[in-house]
């Protein structure tokens, strides 16, 4: 099967950058951003990302170990890492165990090594990520776009899933009345603390606290980009005030929010609108 990156077509050799602004994406199973960036500090994340130089290489520094440079990765979920984009675009996509965790995105790093747990990639084109970023009507197709994207990776790297884990994924949708706790999870599965951790953490790559906290933080991340102000988007995901979401945003992303939630395209918002966000 082609991979969908070659469906789209290739930008010119000098594409002018977007003014539109960076695009977040959101859905129930992929939590994608697009636009530039500078340098982030050492951060973990709660799912498998995919990164994506848009133009050019970018420069990666995993668990402390040496900078190397690549153009693609994908990185578990948990393993701590670097960024130096140095103000260029960057591509990064984020997918939920539903998706068979970070095998999908294995696929989509064209000839990766693999270092200290992450894969690198030097000569991938990330054409559907380019073409979403210099196209200023892209919150239209982008999860269309997303959904070819993955399409190859999926496809290759399905597994099953612990069922017991999905119930306790299925409770932590949005919309839930309330998403449990270590010990209620333990009750709705019939495992020990001790066994629910190490079967959560086996199958998701990060434990249970950890990846809880990474949904709230994708809700409080829509809200933001959905327009509303950083105190009311921490409420709405459950964090306790604004500076509690501050740091676990940091912790996550290695930045503050305003590296990537102010002037934003959102897309997955049904009124498909520009968000100006007051950070």
């Amino acid at each position: 099967m082609t991979p969908a990156e070659r469906l789209y077509e290739r930008a010119p050799p000098a594409p002018p950058r977007t003014a539109a602004g960076p695009l977040w994406h959101l859905d129930a199973q992929r939590t994608c951003f697009i636009g530039p960036l500078t340098y982030n500090a050492p951060h973990q994340h709660g799912a498998p990302v995919f990164l994506a130089g848009l133009y050019g290489t970018f420069g990666l520094r995993l668990s402390g170990g040496a900078w190397r440079r690549a153009r693609t990765a994908m990185i578990p979920a948990g393993v701590a890492h670097e960024l130096d984009v140095g103000g260029e675009p960057i591509g990064v996509l984020y997918i939920e165990p539903t998706l068979a965790g970070a095998g999908s995105l294995a696929a989509l790093t064209a000839a990766s090594e693999e270092t200290d747990g992450a894969l690198l990639g030097a000569g991938a084109d990330p054409g559907v990520m380019r073409a979403l970023w210099e196209d200023a009507t892209s919150v239209d197709w982008a999860g269309e776009a997303l959904d070819d994207l993955l399409d190859f990776g999926s496809r290759h790297s399905r597994r099953a899933l612990d069922p017991r884990i999905a119930r306790v994924l299925a409770s932590l949708e949005p919309g839930a009345d309330d998403w449990p706790g270590v010990a209620q999870a333990c009750a709705r599965v019939g495992l020990s603390a001790h066994h629910f951790q190490h079967l959560f953490t086996r199958e998701i790559g990060v434990p249970y606290r950890r990846y809880r906290a990474w949904r709230r933080m994708r809700l409080a991340i829509a809200a933001v980009a959905g327009g509303s102000r950083l105190t009311a988007a921490a409420h709405e995901a459950g964090f306790c005030d604004q500076a509690h979401f501050t740091r676990d945003f940091r912790r996550t992303f290695g930045a503050p929010p305003s590296w990537s939630l102010s002037g934003v395209r959102l897309s997955g918002d049904p009124a498909r609108r520009r968000a100006a966000v007051p950070v």
